[in-house]
């Protein structure tokens, strides 16, 4: 990162991702003098500066991503469904709520350095083309194992949408929208999989599971229509040449590089208390408040859709100058407390339906926080799709980890146990956030401000 004349390259997050990089390093000036309006990349390609961000092509793919995200949603609420019909067993159920993470947890690098040299157009194609796929076919499974199958096929389309998206959205924003345009995306995987547990838990009294999956198989369908429709002949998403290091070269890169590790570590840490609190929140109501299923799966749907509020204006903050480490750091002290209030004993049953929401909503800042952080500390531009997907890796490593803890806490020792869980996680969020803006101030000054 000390290196002033760091090649300006054509491929992944580069056009987005250069003029952070070198803003901070020789400055806007010595950028315009040396480069003009446009920039040679080492492989021939020319780069235009976006003057002008594409909001519907953005809207675009910021729905392929929600539309990924049904295939999440849709589960929970279908569990009960699944094993009635299916006689699935609890461990069963177990892996179909966690395939499409644990495929995230193991992969999200390597499938991010398979799109840059694939295309991330494609690639969002191809994602959404198994998802319909996948879900159609695992809607006639006749067992348990055959749709656990069809699971793996869809948590490879989920990832494959998730982390090819956010580099295309940092080549089409102009420098002064990528901020609000990734804080945008964030809201992608509560919108989709609130939405859809919302469609579940309204459809599944009359039906079964395999309509959910159907609607979920449809809706995939429309969105590959209207992506092939609205972005495959767009010229700004095409795929740009440029040269590569091998695979396993770039993951060594990047997963030993401080800041990718600990934008990966935050995003864990706040994936692994926000799915402890939500996961467990219809079992709350169930056994504290006496509410139905169908209405604990709204009840919890809609504590997860208010999460869509914090990623916006996380954006917000940062676009008006707030600094980074002031938006995590803030939100995660703030909200280890409110966290704990869910759980512990001596807090009316209805308030903590209440701090839920609050903690949801609040909480949400980090993730549009984080995703803003990935150009400034990638290694070089080039591996800023990688490092989206270290943050993807760190983010399913810590939504695998949460609710077992959880539930093993509250098994050995009550519902008050599971504060500990959450006030820790948070507090190591606050710590990485920290050492971001640490990290910031010594190697890239002024990069933590929204404002850079």
């Amino acid at each position: 990162m000390t290196n002033a004349t760091l090649p300006l390259r054509s491929n992944s997050l580069d056009i987005a991702a250069a003029p952070l990089f070198h803003a901070r390093l020789i400055g806007e000036r010595h950028i315009r003098r040396k480069h003009g309006s446009r920039s040679q990349g080492r492989a021939g390609a020319v780069l235009k500066p976006v003057s002008r961000t594409p909001w519907p092509l953005v809207g675009l793919l910021v729905a392929a991503g929600i539309v990924a995200a049904f295939h999440v949603g849709k589960v929970p609420p279908s569990i009960p469904s699944i094993r009635e019909d299916l006689g699935a067993s609890l461990r069963q159920a177990g892996w179909l709520l966690s395939t499409v993470n644990l495929i995230t947890a193991l992969g999200g690098m390597a499938i991010a350095l398979t799109a840059d040299r694939f295309g991330h157009r494609r690639l969002v194609l191809l994602g959404t083309g198994l998802c319909a796929l996948a879900s159609l076919l695992g809607a006639f499974a006749g067992g348990v194992d055959l749709l656990l199958v069809w699971r793996v096929v869809e948590g490879l389309g989920f990832i494959a949408v998730a982390v090819a998206v956010p580099t295309l959205l940092l080549r089409i924003a102009s420098t002064a929208d990528q901020r609000l345009t990734m804080a945008v995306w964030t809201t992608y995987m509560p919108a989709g999989a609130g939405t859809m547990m919302l469609i579940a838990a309204m459809i599944l009294p009359d039906t079964s599971w395999r309509v959910v999956w159907l609607v979920a198989s449809a809706v995939s369908a429309l969105m590959l229509a209207a992506l092939l429709l609205g972005a495959l002949k767009r010229r700004e998403l095409d795929r740009l040449p440029t040269s590569h290091h091998p695979v396993l070269e770039e993951m060594r890169e990047v997963a030993t590089s401080g800041g990718p590790l600990a934008i990966a570590l935050c995003f864990g840490a706040y994936s692994c208390c926000w799915f402890a609190v939500v996961g467990f929140l219809p079992t709350l109501q169930i056994d504290r408040l006496g509410f139905s299923t169908s209405t604990a799966a709204i009840v919890t749907a809609l504590v997860a859709m208010v999460n869509i509020t914090g990623n916006l204006s996380a954006g917000w903050l940062l676009h008006h100058g707030v600094s980074r480490v002031v938006v995590i750091v803030g939100a995660a002290i703030t909200m280890s407390f409110c966290a704990a209030g869910i759980f512990v004993d001596g807090v009316p049953d209805v308030l903590r339906l209440v701090l839920a929401g609050i903690y949801s909503a609040v909480i949400g800042v980090i993730p549009g926080s984080l995703f803003t952080a990935i150009p400034v500390h990638a290694p070089r531009p080039q591996l800023a799709g990688a490092a989206t997907g270290l943050l993807m890796q760190g983010s399913n490593i810590g939504s695998l980890l949460g609710p077992p803890i959880t539930g093993a806490l509250v098994a050995a020792a009550g519902w008050p146990s599971a504060a500990w869980l959450t006030t820790i996680a948070l507090w190591v969020a606050a710590g990485a956030g920290l050492f971001l803006h640490w990290r910031e101030k010594r190697t890239i000054p002024g990069a933590s401000q929204g404002t850079a």
